[in-house]
């Protein structure tokens, strides 16, 4: 279920870490207690049930027949500014 380093093996290798975290949760200790977890955005995202942004998901492969409706945009008179 993924891999424990201490704070200090973080530090000197974060690269390596973050190609742990590809493959499972790292939890990382401090002291021998476990103080953080690191793991990969879309694996957060799933566990949190966030949903990706309408940005994100239009640049996906695969959504080119998406059709997205915007309000129209309201055009006001440029605003005269005192300085």
């Amino acid at each position: 279920m993924g891999i424990t380093i201490t704070s200090r093996e973080f530090n000197r290798d974060v690269p390596a870490a973050k190609r742990a975290a590809e493959h499972g949760p790292v939890t990382i200790t401090n002291h021998g207690r476990r103080s953080h977890v690191l793991m990969t955005a879309a694996e957060f995202d799933r566990l949190s049930g966030e949903r990706a942004l309408v940005g994100d998901r239009l640049w996906a492969r695969g959504t080119e027949h998406i059709e997205l409706e915007l309000p129209e945009r309201l055009r006001e008179t440029p605003r005269k500014f005192d300085l």
